[in-house]
């Protein structure tokens, strides 16, 4: 028998998303509202520079279903992962990049696969990603990259809308990456090879109105290449 999601936790990386966060945030909010019968919120300010911090803490004093975890400096977007899936409490998690690229109300369909598949794990695929050429040619090369090294096939590593059993987070080996942007590949080559069942659904991707992406800055694809190649040396 499918196992019946109805609470759920649900994070929200953030890094300088002052003009994004609170429209995300509504999203997310009401969408939980028509899904579940339980849930919380976790916003992860990862050191932000502008007011995205200061926005989060008004934003949980009107809501005490929010919880919020500041890094301060700013770590990268591995710790925002981990701080996300390890401060949650709830037995389902899911989350979207704060960015305001994804609309939550996708969720239901998440919810729906899961239910039918009893799976483990929903990961999204992108229909169509609104970002540049290089950036697509990048992750491209990416997956290819751990493929060839890990035997990791899926149709997006990267995709910043997943949901997930919290019984998978507790299973695994602790994730370790933090300042790259190698963490969504370091946690679906832990949950292969701990054997959980991954299904993936295509999701909706909307171009960044405001605010600027830092995933594909050199110190960022340098990083990641280095735990790359720190895990591959690890488990060979």
């Amino acid at each position: 028998m499918a196992r019946q999601i109805d609470k759920l936790s649900v994070f929200l990386p953030c890094y300088n998303e002052e003009a994004n966060l609170k429209s995300t945030y509504l999203n997310v909010k009401e969408n939980l509202e028509k899904n579940v019968s339980e849930y919380e919120i976790i916003i992860v300010n990862d050191g932000s520079s502008d007011k995205t911090g200061e926005i989060a803490d008004a934003l949980a004093k009107k809501d005490k279903t929010i919880k919020v975890i500041h890094h301060n400096p700013n770590r990268g977007y591995g710790a925002a992962f981990k701080s996300g899936f390890y401060n949650a409490s709830l037995p389902w998690i899911a989350f979207i990049d704060a960015d305001g690229q994804f609309d939550f109300s996708e969720i239901n369909h998440f919810l729906e696969a899961q239910k039918n598949t009893d799976a483990d794990l929903v990961i999204g695929y992108y229909l169509g990603r609104k970002v540049s050429m290089l950036r697509k040619l990048n992750s491209f090369l990416w997956q290819i990259v751990v493929f060839t090294l890990f035997g990791l096939k899926v149709k997006d590593i990267d995709c910043g809308f997943k949901l997930v059993s919290k019984e998978v987070i507790d299973t695994i080996p602790r994730l370790e990456s933090e300042r790259g942007a190698f963490i969504s590949s370091e946690f679906l080559i832990k949950v292969k090879r701990s054997g959980f069942k991954i299904v993936e659904i295509g999701v909706n991707h909307y171009p960044r109105k405001q605010g600027e992406a830092t995933g594909a800055k050199l110190n960022v694809i340098i990083r990641s290449f280095l735990d790359l190649f720190t895990l591959w040396a690890k488990l060979k």
